[in-house]
């Protein structure tokens, strides 16, 4: 995939998907470097793959300026940021708090904004790089119950296409990968709401997140990383302002 000796940063890098994403791109030769706010979990990655663990909060803009930083010193410039940190809390809009709203919008769209802008001097000055945000369907349409998830979403879509332009000539590119339910400990904490404020089994709950992918399963993570692993390489030179659902058919 022509990654081999690039340095790319991964937020949320301790689990799930950021996890694969570390696998995958040291596999292929990259020297990784995975943020999260807690260390243990970096660390278990970080064994598996020989990825750069650092703690970062990507809400703190300061805190994601000094990982770059240290990143950099250690494993060359930033040419790949691959936004992937995020949360989906779920609650009736009515019952959403101002402070509720903000927080869906701090970590799956300020995120996406501190990890990218803090990366783009040194994209600039190499002539090259590659922004990735892993958004999700939630970026393209609406679902009940997480509509802050929903606004940031579609806020990193909106991002995406607008710097995607303003980077065109630079040889940066800039995409979004949006997949649907991906089979993560952030599917199960999902379940596990569903089931406690329904009182459904937990597999009907899976059933009913299924429901909404024409192929009835759920995304793997896999699939996500290697969506990645192609848009940060040279083939997907030409590939700019993309939101690439992974999703069976959803949408």
């Amino acid at each position: 995939m022509s990654v081999a000796g690039k340095h790319v940063v991964i937020s949320g890098g301790g689990s799930g998907v950021g996890a694969e994403l570390a696998a995958q791109f040291a596999g292929q030769g990259a020297r990784v470097t995975i943020l999260g706010r807690r260390m243990e979990p970096l660390e278990e990655v970080s064994a598996a793959t020989k990825a750069l663990p650092l703690t970062c909060d990507v809400t703190d803009r300061a805190a994601v300026e000094a990982a770059l930083t240290e990143a950099a010193a250690k494993n060359g410039p930033v040419a790949i940021a691959l936004a992937n940190a995020g949360a989906a809390p779920s609650k009736p809009f009515d019952r959403m708090s101002a402070e509720d709203f903000g927080a869906a919008l701090s970590v799956n769209l300020a995120g996406v904004f501190n990890l990218w802008q803090a990366a783009l001097p040194g994209m600039k000055e190499a002539g090259w790089g590659r922004m990735i945000a892993i958004a999700s369907t939630a970026g393209l349409k609406g679902y009940p119950y997480v509509s802050g998830y929903c606004a940031a979403k579609h806020g990193v879509i909106g991002l995406t296409r607008a710097l995607s332009l303003e980077l065109a000539r630079t040889g940066i590119t800039v995409n979004s990968i949006c997949p649907g339910f991906i089979e993560t400990p952030l599917l199960q904490r999902s379940v596990d709401n569903i089931v406690a404020k329904t009182g459904m089994t937990p597999e009907k709950a899976e059933k009913s997140l299924r429901a909404s992918n024409p192929q009835g399963r759920f995304i793997q993570p896999a699939e996500v990383a290697e969506a990645a692993l192609w848009l940060a390489s040279e083939g997907a030179g030409s590939v700019n302002g993309s939101a690439l659902p992974i999703s069976g058919g959803e949408i």
